[in-house]
């Protein structure tokens, strides 16, 4: 199924998660959030979401500094 991830197309399985998609991208440990559709989408919602033909995701992580 096609995605956007962050502005560009991707090829996701069916049945996809957010949790999926993360741990793909290699970002589970790290600070992040993630939007599908313009909705922010919890944390604790990112096993049960399953991403769907044309969503539109958002991932942005957090860097700290002073």
């Amino acid at each position: 199924m096609t995605v956007k991830l962050n502005g560009e197309t991707r090829e996701c399985r069916d049945g996809m998660t957010i949790a999926d998609l993360v741990a793909e991208l290699g970002l589970g440990a790290k600070r992040i959030a993630v939007e599908v559709n313009r909705d922010i989408i919890p944390r604790e919602d990112y096993a049960q979401h399953r991403l769907h033909v044309g969503d539109e995701i958002e991932v942005v992580h957090f860097v700290g500094g002073g």
